[in-house]
């Protein structure tokens, strides 16, 4: 994903892009988890890069290697 004003979900669209119900993502932001977000009046939103970046580091820190 690329990083210029298209690139913004708000919770909503970030909740159907992850598969996970907005009032976990609300629950993170209050605990300071999850993904990077920002306000704009009283409606947060995230850039697709932070998200991404994110994910990238979940994947990083609790994948498990298998050996072959």
């Amino acid at each position: 994903m690329t990083d210029h004003p298209a690139a913004l979900l708000d919770t909503a669209a970030l909740s159907e892009h992850l598969g996970i119900p907005e009032v976990t993502l609300r629950a993170w932001r209050h605990r300071g988890q999850g993904p990077r977000h920002f306000k704009l009046g009283r409606k947060s939103f995230y850039k697709t890069s932070d998200v991404d970046e994110w994910l990238n580091t979940a994947y990083e820190t609790t994948g498990t290697a298998q050996s072959a």
